[in-house]
């Protein structure tokens, strides 16, 4: 039933008036835009054998770029087409002024390519505004002739539309019942088929805009790599300031007290050897709890069950110390580089301990097995679900880690369980 409510509807849509609005526009803006740069970039060109040719053809391109920052805007409000910003003009490190900024913008491939688009855009626009246009107006023609077709006789001495004519009035005309409801049917068949017309015509402008004036795929993945060294610096940060708060609050407190301890037996030795001996045998009992909160500690940054016997081990431990049973299947027949080991490690630490502080599950699973060139890992629970890797949740923060090595968190939680979560990391040897 969804199926023909949607075809019935689609020429209503605003997605489909969205569209037609932009092929309409597309045409008289396209003929300014190309107008102005074929006569900038032809000046420009006719001017390069003298000084005043460079710093035209550099103002060309940075029309160039403002006119991509319109149409940018125009496929964002009717194409819903977000595309982001080119990568910025920047002058050489060191540089500064008109002529540093005249050579950046000659450089710079992103300016170029919003030249190429002027260009490019403005035949496409002409094509795509006539052959939308056409099929709109003739489809509601059609549709709509038996409402008006009683019209043509009352004004002209036709007896209705004319199809093949010879110009002197001899031809086919659409007058009888029938005739006139086959073109009726016709013209809804073309109306219906509207809104696939205009998407097929945008594609091509989607396309236009997404390659020629957006970022590089280069400056692109620089900039997701810049995001993702954030994340991973912000972490490494969070890390650091866990181990110093571990630290001064564990084991430097314990130390601290020992010192103090031993300190006070030292004076009572000679006046009261029995108190002194049971001061000794407090600080030992404190000498253990700071060697295990260092244990725990040290196992928290790098376990060396991990470095000496590989992932498989190293989770199979892990597993033995969650409050929930948990049971561990891994299989790799090689072990792929230490810091994915050590990510994919901190991975299952942390989503074990969450199932053991949320889910409320009775059993636990963790797969870990090498497909092609990743490293996958499943975590089941039969808790209670409702996981979610929403924004702010302890999840997001551990999917955001996982892409700054090019990884992959995918939860599945619906609300009375069971949860499963994979996790992909990069195989790297």
């Amino acid at each position: 039933m969804r199926l023909p409510m949607r075809i019935l509807g689609g020429p209503f849509t605003g997605r489909t008036w969205r569209e037609f609005l932009y092929l309409l526009t597309g045409l008289p803006i396209a003929a300014a835009v190309f107008a102005l740069m074929v006569g900038m970039t032809a000046a420009s060109a006719g001017l390069l054998i003298t000084f005043l040719g460079v710093p035209l053809l550099a103002l060309t391109l940075a029309t160039a770029r403002g006119l991509g920052v319109l149409e940018r805007a125009r496929a964002r409000a009717l194409l819903r087409l977000a595309v982001a910003e080119p990568e910025p003009v920047r002058p050489p490190k060191g540089k500064t002024g008109l002529m540093a900024r005249v050579g950046a913008l000659l450089k710079s491939g992103a300016s170029w390519r919003q030249l190429l688009y002027t260009l490019l855009h403005f035949p496409w626009a002409c094509f795509s505004f006539a052959a939308g246009l056409s099929v709109w107006a003739y489809g509601w023609m059609a549709l709509t002739y038996p409402l008006w077709f009683w019209v043509i006789p009352a004004l002209s001495d036709q007896p209705g539309l004319q199809i093949n004519g010879d110009g002197r009035g001899n031809g086919a005309y659409i007058d009888a019942p029938v005739e006139i409801a086959v073109l009726a049917l016709a013209g809804l068949l073309l109306v219906l088929v509207t809104p696939w017309w205009f998407r097929g015509l945008t594609t091509v402008d989607r396309l236009l805009v997404r390659t020629l004036l957006g970022p590089s795929q280069l400056a692109a993945r620089m900039w997701e790599l810049e995001d993702d060294r954030g994340t991973v610096v912000d972490t490494a940060n969070a890390d650091l300031r866990r181990i110093e708060r571990d630290l001064h609050d564990g084991a430097q407190a314990r130390l601290v007290a020992l010192a103090m301890g031993l300190g006070l037996a030292k004076e009572k030795l000679t006046e009261d050897p029995e108190a002194a001996a049971k001061m000794v045998d407090e600080a030992h009992g404190e000498v253990k709890l700071a060697l295990q909160e260092l244990r725990d500690l040290a196992r928290g940054i790098h376990p060396a069950i991990l470095t000496d016997r590989g992932l498989g081990p190293a989770l199979s431990a892990l597993a033995a110390r969650c409050t929930v049973p948990v049971n561990v299947s891994a299989d790799l027949p090689q072990r792929p580089a230490p810091a994915i080991e050590g990510i994919a490690y901190f991975t299952v630490s942390e989503l074990l301990q969450n199932i053991s502080k949320h889910s409320g599950a009775r059993t636990a699973a963790v797969e870990v097995w090498r497909s092609g060139d990743r490293l996958l890992m499943r975590i089941e629970d039969n808790g209670r679900g409702g996981a979610s890797a929403g924004e702010g949740s302890g999840l997001a923060g551990l999917a955001e880690r996982l892409e700054s090595v090019d990884g992959l968190l995918l939860v599945q939680s619906p609300a009375g369980g069971p949860t499963t979560i994979t996790a992909e990391l990069p195989w790297r040897d």
